[in-house]
């Protein structure tokens, strides 16, 4: 299913995105959680890449098995650090081959041990460069990029990164997913720039359901995201509490989905962890 139908014609998608799991021997675990999830009729599985693009050969494989097995449709992620043009369009010919209709295309992260993106001879600097060449090459491919409410970690203030989204959307882009965040304000204030900035692509809120706080500490320390005061209270309260845990993120997750289809968003954005207990609870409270 292509991004348009999955959003188009004033159409609600749900998309899950998961990961790759390390070593490949535990993609059983994995193929179970989304078994436990197809319940709530996910529009499509997105499946993220390692850093450096490191996985993906496997995130196109792993994609390919999840159509397979599930019917449903799956977004490969497809970064440009590390290749050049030639590698990256091979890549997308497989892609096209294993039967991807979709793809999320970034820029990507360093290598691990890499504190900066580094230019691959004869590759590209920016996401946008890759958005041009898949509509040039493979023009009946979805594409979708990142967008960052709270702004990239690397831009130098809210108008650049908007800006810099914008020329990924003109280049071609049809969806635009946001990075996770936990306050609405920063959406609702983000989509109001987006919109005055004429960009047109389906704007997505990502979500994620906290379920191990330090472990999202983590990520948000690397995204840039902020997670309020009254939120991180809670948790601190029922710290050595997993399943007092698992409630708060979800009730939490719920509350900002809830808001956010009430204002007409086009869908939503879950990201699992590659478990699926958190995101059912919150699909099933949302009437999925």
């Amino acid at each position: 299913m292509h991004f348009n139908e999955i959003y188009g014609n004033g159409r609600f998608g749900i998309s899950i995105e998961v990961f790759p799991p390390k070593p490949p021997a535990v993609d059983k675990s994995l193929f179970l959680a989304i078994e436990r999830l197809m319940k709530y009729r996910p529009d499509c599985i997105s499946c993220t890449c390692g850093a450096g693009g490191s996985t993906r050969g496997r995130t196109i494989e792993l994609c390919g098995e999840i159509q397979k097995r599930f019917s449903v449709s799956a977004t490969s992620h497809f970064t440009c650090i590390g290749s050049s043009k030639d590698q990256l369009l091979e890549t997308l010919s497989f892609a096209k081959k294993s039967g991807i209709q979709n793809i999320l295309a970034l820029r990507g992260d360093p290598p691990q041990g890499d504190s900066s993106f580094r230019f691959t001879e004869g590759g590209f600097k920016h996401a946008n460069e890759l958005v041009a060449l898949i509509r040039e090459h493979f023009p009946e491919l979805g594409i979708a990029v990142a967008a960052y409410p709270e702004k990239h970690v690397e831009a130098p203030d809210p108008k650049t990164d908007l800006e810099n989204l914008k020329r990924k959307v003109d280049a071609g882009a049809d969806v635009a997913y946001t990075q996770l965040f936990f306050e609405n304000k920063y959406f609702f204030n983000f989509y109001e720039r987006y919109q005055a900035a004429g960009i047109k692509a389906h704007l997505i809120p990502g979500i994620m359901p906290i379920i191990d706080f330090s472990r999202i500490q983590q990520i948000t320390s690397m995204c840039g995201t902020r997670i309020p005061e009254k939120l991180a209270a809670r948790f601190e309260a029922v710290k050595d509490d997993p399943k007092a845990s698992l409630k708060v993120g979800v009730e939490h997750a719920v509350h900002q989905c809830q808001e956010l289809i009430a204002q007409g968003v086009p869908g939503i954005h879950l990201y699992a962890l590659n478990l699926s207990r958190a995101c059912r609870q919150v699909l099933e409270a949302i009437g999925r």
